[in-house]
């Protein structure tokens, strides 16, 4: 299966994927982007990947953190237009509005933030040269390495479980770790899982 054939499942499971919108107007609208790049290998789960950060120990807030590119709406944008700035400025890729495939659920978080999930086509992605101010390092995830069951936690702050998605010998927790959940359920198994009630750890929650 080429890079089209590809292309053409994911867009297919997305429009056929209702998402659902938060509407609060007391949080911060903000964006975050799920690059899928090819990898040369055959199949949906081996053949893409996924672009993920490790945030610079020096930024103010979660430093260190796993992180999807992606940052607050600036004045007059559209989420599209958020997601697609963000990841030029975070990890040198420009991608044009034709590469959006489409948007997950919409997840508001403990910081006051609505994030908006945006999946893009990237494909055939040479070397790329991150923004040393913001990523400390950058990651191409093969989707098969998010296609394992994620743990989830009872805490006594939150009557909702805390999910933990288990990568690279480690735990990514939400708002990321829910976001590569669905990312998962939608385009590897064709479940509209929810995961906008799952719960951030309390250290998140600032």
């Amino acid at each position: 299966m080429g890079d089209a054939g590809l292309r053409q499942i994911v867009a297919e499971r997305l429009a056929g994927f209702a998402r659902r919108g938060v509407d609060r107007p007391d949080l911060k609208r903000s964006a975050v982007t799920l690059t899928l790049v090819t990898t040369g290998a055959e199949g949906l789960a081996d053949g893409l990947a996924f672009l993920l950060t490790r945030r610079a120990a020096t930024l103010h807030r979660h430093a260190g953190q796993w992180a999807l590119p992606g940052g607050r709406v600036d004045g007059g944008e559209t989420i599209t237009e958020t997601g697609r700035r963000e990841l030029a400025e975070e990890v040198g890729l420009e991608l044009g509005e034709d590469a959006v495939l489409g948007l997950l659920d919409d997840y508001p978080t403990r910081s006051g933030y609505v994030i908006t999930p945006i999946v893009l086509w990237g494909g055939e992605v040479g070397e790329l040269t991150p923004n040393p101010a913001e990523v400390a390092r950058l990651y191409r995830v093969p989707l098969a390495q998010i296609d394992v069951e994620p743990r989830f936690l009872t805490i006594p702050e939150s009557e909702s479980p805390v999910i933990q998605v288990p990568l690279f010998e480690r735990f990514v927790h939400a708002p990321t770790g829910a976001v590569l959940y669905q990312l998962r359920e939608v385009l590897l198994h064709g479940r509209h899982t929810r995961v906008d009630h799952l719960e951030q750890p309390v250290f998140a929650w600032r």
